[in-house]
């Protein structure tokens, strides 16, 4: 049990760097470890080598976690054997000298000692003890229940983290961004961001497929919290099977999608500025919606747009996207409020190759400038800031594009963790084990018949011993006492007389 306890203190050390720095594969944040890297080029790659920004999938974390695992299981099962060998034992045999034990009680009686083991015996099964009855003595014990809460305590705390390990081992993670009118289908392919366990089958996922028809969200208006998201939801059209009937179901914060097992949670939201894009050529290039990411409580949103289709050159502008715009001179674009009151989009434009031919991955949020030649108007960047219907028209005549109109999107958090439902069994189990093991007393109870000498009335030693720290029950020996006919308290019981003082 030290080596567990030591195991699980050294676990939740190694859990520490996964609070406080950023994971590889959080869905809400895909580009936290890129950023950290960046702002700290020294310490950065160090961390990253050493595997603080992938805890919990480290070789060292996986190592201390099956260390406890395997430690609890030879921690348990013997302990769980001996608990159940001591719910299954009788009482033992009354000590030889019963006056020794801290709750003891003499008395005389005047019935015959088979009629008082008799009656002794009957009123402690009535009590629910376990009863012995020997030649001269009555042996009975309670409690056994707080036993059997040690016993599911300790079970449950082993099946608990079996549970966590098949969820970490089968289940997976992933993040998908989806655009109003836009569908979501439950592949490997459609996520943004994909973090599977060692075990998982990607390619055996849940067939679901849902389509975001609408996205709504209410902002305070006024006071302190203005800004602040009051609510949002996403209305959207679920297929649950492949050819089964569409249902219609809204998703809302705390209130996930469930498909067999698979909960599509919503964890955020945004715009998505939807453009159109004519080349050199004149041809229509791009139209559509174009994710921007938000910064920012009032959803300022920066992003880029890649034209690999265009002529004579491919085209790419980066900018801001501001649903309640304003620029201030000091602290650059920013939105004053999160809903759309005066959107624009702030764009500049780049030339040249968009390196997206030479298999390199690329994040779709960012640009590769290595082969691009930013625009210029004369000796300035040519940069423009557009209402929707508004357009900007490139110069030399390498194309034009236009601010159409604004959409909104959904940021999904998809999650299967095959072991919750052992995990929450198991835990629910446990705090039963162990609010029983605490309440419940286990106790003995021994009481013995002795021939007086030289013919008197039998004399009954009667005596309780706690098993817990709580000690013996008040009055529970008067009780008994109170039940043997013809019993009259021994005069000579110093132990009586303490009490009665």
């Amino acid at each position: 049990m030290r080596t567990a306890v030591l195991l699980l203190l050294a676990l939740a050390l190694a859990a520490v760097p996964g609070s406080l720095l950023p994971q590889r594969g959080v869905a809400f944040d895909p580009g936290a470890v890129t950023r950290f890297i960046g702002d700290n080029p020294t310490l950065g790659p160090w961390l990253d080598r050493l595997g603080f920004f992938e805890v919990y999938s480290s070789p060292w974390f996986a190592a201390i976690y099956l260390l406890l695992m395997v430690s609890m299981t030879g921690c348990v099962l013997p302990r769980a054997a001996r608990l159940w060998q001591s719910v299954r034992a009788e009482p033992p045999r009354a000590p030889s000298n019963l006056a020794r034990l801290d709750d003891h009680r003499r008395a005389t009686v005047t019935a015959e000692p088979a009629e008082v083991l008799h009656a002794a015996a009957a009123h402690l099964r009535a009590r629910r003890f376990r009863v012995v009855v020997d030649e001269n003595s009555v042996r009975a014990e309670k409690g056994y229940l707080r036993e059997v809460g040690n016993l599911v305590f300790h079970l449950s705390l082993l099946v608990l983290l079996f549970g966590v390990a098949i969820g970490s081992l089968f289940g997976f993670e992933g993040r998908a961004i989806v655009v109003e009118g836009a569908s979501f289908t439950n592949t490997r392919l459609q996520y943004d961001e994909f973090t599977p366990g060692p075990l998982t089958d990607a390619e055996a996922l849940t067939p679901f497929s849902l389509t975001l028809d609408d996205f709504t969200a209410e902002f305070e208006m006024s006071g302190p919290q203005r800004g602040s998201a009051r609510d949002f939801q996403a209305d959207v059209t679920v297929l649950r099977t492949p050819g089964g009937v569409p249902q219609d179901v809204t998703v809302e914060v705390n209130h996930p999608l469930q498909v067999e097992g698979t909960k599509v949670f919503l964890t955020g939201h945004g715009y998505a500025p939807v453009v159109s894009i004519t080349d050199g050529r004149g041809e229509t290039v791009f139209t559509g919606p174009v994710v921007f990411v938000p910064f920012d409580g009032n959803l300022s949103s920066e992003g880029v747009i890649k034209v690999p289709d265009a002529q004579p050159t491919q085209l790419g502008f980066e900018g801001f996207f501001l649903p309640t715009a304003s620029v201030d001179p000091g602290l650059g674009p920013r939105s004053l409020y999160p809903d759309l009151v005066d959107p624009q989009l702030l764009l500049t434009a780049y030339t040249g190759n968009l390196g997206l031919a030479d298999g390199a991955p690329q994040s779709v949020f960012r640009l590769d400038k290595d082969d691009l030649t930013q625009v210029m108007n004369g000796d300035q960047p040519f940069a423009r800031a557009l209402r929707p219907g508004e357009s900007m028209v490139l110069p030399g005549g390498q194309g034009t594009l236009t601010f159409e109109s604004v959409s909104r999107f959904a940021n999904f958090q998809i999650a299967h963790d095959p072991g919750k439902e052992i995990a929450l069994t198991a835990a629910i189990a446990l705090l039963l084990g162990l609010t029983v093991s605490l309440a419940v007393r286990r106790r003995r109870i021994w009481l013995r018949v002795a021939h007086a000498p030289g013919g008197g009335a039998p004399t009954v030693d009667i005596a309780t011993y706690a098993l817990t720290r709580r000690g013996a029950v008040p009055d529970e020996l008067s009780s008994v006492l109170a039940a043997l006919p013809g019993a009259e308290p021994d005069p000579t019981d110093v132990s009586m007389h303490d009490r009665e003082d």
